[in-house]
């Protein structure tokens, strides 16, 4: 039984930061960019390059399972919560 629901492949490369990588923080904002497609699955705290990481999807999903819910966010569409007992809100991506 298949019960990966992102079109993505599992090897997809993503943006995280090592605070999500090393559990000391939640995922609280996923970004689906309109450019190229890309995912970023981030703390919610100003993203210092330093502390950016590649990884994959499966690595993040596999992290945080509730993310399965995002699976059809649109491009250019990001999506928060406060804390992970919270529902997933969703909304377009203001234009800067």
């Amino acid at each position: 039984m298949n019960d990966w629901p992102f079109t993505d492949a599992k090897d997809l490369s993503v943006l995280t930061v090592r605070s999500v990588l090393e559990g000391r923080s939640p995922i609280r904002l996923v970004a689906h960019d309109i450019h190229a497609g890309s995912w970023q699955f981030l703390d919610g705290a100003a993203v210092q390059q330093e502390n950016a990481v590649v990884v994959s999807l499966h690595s993040v999903v596999q992290r945080d399972p509730s993310l399965k819910q995002l699976f059809d966010l649109p491009l250019g569409w990001i999506a928060t919560r406060r804390d992970p007992s919270d529902p997933w809100r969703r909304r377009a991506r203001r234009s800067s």
